[in-house]
């Protein structure tokens, strides 16, 4: 009897550990697509507070604009940007308000978060990385230098900088490019951090394999100095021959430097002007999977342009759509159907809007708008899906 009793036991067991294994491995009827944003309270807040927020940014989800996870940041950190690594097994968070480098193992859940002092670096701002995924660069906006790291450990090796007593290679460093198939980085030159004064015009070109500084360029068609603030800079990935586009921030253009291999230097060029548009302060860039659309969000007073680069070298403007104030850090989502646009810029007047669009790439219009954090007197300084789905769009 013990035997008959206890088979269909085990078996009820088994049946109903079949069921729940399926459960979790099945595909989800509705899905999800989640974002992480690092925010900060905006300045009316008394009280300061900092953390990573993971929501889901699917407009047919049914948790659509929920906070699913929020991890606590220092709150004096200032973090800024968040960037993966080549696999997407770690992601990095830069900081303006310390120097330290917050590195999370997105292998492991919950996440397991370190902070990397990185002492010669003051303002940590953006960062790439090599393609064996064994050294990282990263600009340091105060203290004029690059720092380079080890990707495995995230211990600096070394800062490229120039001797003193002279003056820095590149004033303000904040976006940097990496193409290793020609050994070259390209740093643009910004703002001072303090005030977001003193606006460089520069893209300074280093050879990486030497940290050796080859030559200054000014990407400005307007008398020196023009302010033109050139803020960041990706190349295009797989292009024939090499070419990266640069937005300049405070005069409102885009740019391009296509690699001459005779020469073995940059061509830069003016190539699209947004300021007649009715737009300033272009920030983010981001290209499609077949490479023949860019993507480029202004901030002032807040929209996603869409470019036409099947000939990259004269890209050509298709769409505008409107988002929202301080539209800056975007991705697209792994069906390219959706752009997930983050609003808010450094906490500045007229450029903080807190929430993020939803736009629809098919319709060409924004369909949603995410105010989970805007709503609780939060600011996002910037926006990446999670790896399950960061593999849609390519930036750095």
């Amino acid at each position: 009897m013990k035997e008959r009793s206890y088979f269909p036991t085990c078996h009820a067991f088994a049946l109903t550990l079949s069921v729940m294994i399926l459960m979790f491995f099945a595909p989800r009827v509705q899905g999800e697509i989640l974002a992480m944003l690092n925010y900060e309270t905006k300045p009316e807040q008394i009280v300061r507070k900092e953390g990573l927020a993971i929501i889901d940014v699917d407009p047919k989800s049914p948790t659509f604009g929920k906070m699913l996870m929020d991890i606590p940041l220092p709150p004096d950190l200032v973090a800024h940007h968040i960037y993966y690594n080549k696999d997407h097994s770690k992601a990095y968070v830069t900081a303006l308000g310390k120097s330290i480098l917050h590195v999370l193992d997105m292998t492991q859940f919950p996440y397991r978060m370190k902070g990397v002092a990185i002492p010669e670096c003051k303002v940590l701002e953006d960062m790439t990385f090599s393609k064996d995924n064994q050294t990282w660069y990263l600009t340091c906006m105060g203290s004029d230098n690059v720092i380079v790291g080890n990707a495995t450990t995230d211990k600096p090796i070394k800062s490229i900088e120039a001797p003193p007593p002279g003056p820095p290679f590149v004033r303000y460093p904040h976006g940097i490019a990496l193409h290793e198939g020609i050994d070259r980085l390209l740093v643009t030159s910004t703002v001072r951090h303090s005030d977001l004064g003193d606006p460089g015009e520069t893209i300074t070109v280093i050879k990486p394999s030497t940290g050796k500084v080859l030559s200054t360029h000014k990407v400005s068609m307007k008398p020196s100095p023009s302010g033109a603030a050139p803020v960041e800079v990706y190349f295009l990935p797989d292009s024939n021959p090499p070419l990266a586009y640069i937005t300049n921030m405070y005069e409102g253009t885009l740019w391009s430097a296509v690699w001459d291999p005779n020469q073995e230097a940059f061509d830069f060029q003016q190539v699209a002007d947004f300021a007649p548009r009715g737009q300033g302060v272009p920030l983010a860039m981001q290209f499609n999977r077949k490479g023949d659309r860019l993507f480029v969000t202004t901030a002032k007073p807040g929209h996603l342009n869409i470019f036409d680069i099947s000939n990259p070298q004269t890209p050509k403007l298709l769409q505008t759509i409107p988002a929202a104030p301080g539209a800056h850090h975007l991705e697209l989502s792994p069906d390219e159907r959706y752009a997930f646009v983050q609003n808010s810029l450094l906490n500045l007047p007229e450029m903080s809007d807190g929430s993020i669009s939803v736009i629809d790439l098919v319709k060409g219009e924004a369909i949603a708008q995410i105010d989970t954090l805007k709503n609780q007197g939060f600011n996002p300084n910037c926006l990446v899906l999670l790896p399950e789905w960061s593999g849609g769009s390519h930036s750095h």
